[in-house]
């Protein structure tokens, strides 16, 4: 059933199950925005979530607390062999490497979603090693860029 509905159908329906939930949980009307409860709920919109879980992921790599095959994804950009690549700033601010894409599905890959995810966050966010410290200023600093108009 899921091979058949591109990416954003995918989200429309999250997000009907999202909002269904936040009427029932807080007793709102069909006619009420559900933006404020998620607000006051503090719950991320649908597509933060997924940055959330991308950036969380590389995090985890990072500490050495995901899966091999999540590392071997993933290239940081301080280990691009390049001689110039050393003296670059994203060398030594954790970035990782954005491999490059001919079409817009490609971009969905976590290969190439997860290092553009990672690479927007500030640096004093990736240079962090307590994963529950992580997750706790990530979830601020999304929250924050979502309900601000900021773009993470």
């Amino acid at each position: 059933m899921y091979k058949t509905y591109p990416g954003t159908c995918l989200l429309n329906i999250h997000a009907c199950v999202l909002n269904s939930e936040q009427y029932s949980a807080q007793d709102l009307n069909l006619r009420n925005h559900v933006t404020p409860a998620l607000r006051e709920l503090h719950w991320l919109p649908i597509t933060e979530r997924i940055q959330y879980k991308l950036c969380l992921l590389v995090h985890k790599m990072f500490v050495g607390h995901a899966p091999d095959y999540i590392a071997s994804l993933l290239m940081p950009a301080s280990d691009i062999p390049f001689p110039p690549r050393s003296s670059l700033r994203s060398s030594s601010n954790c970035d990782l490497v954005v491999p490059r894409t001919s079409r817009k599905i490609g971009d969905r890959a976590f290969s190439v979603a997860a290092p553009r995810a990672w690479n927007r966050l500030p640096t004093d966010l990736k240079l962090l090693c307590s994963t529950a410290s992580f997750m706790n200023k990530l979830k601020s600093f999304m929250f924050h860029a979502a309900y601000t108009g900021n773009t993470v």
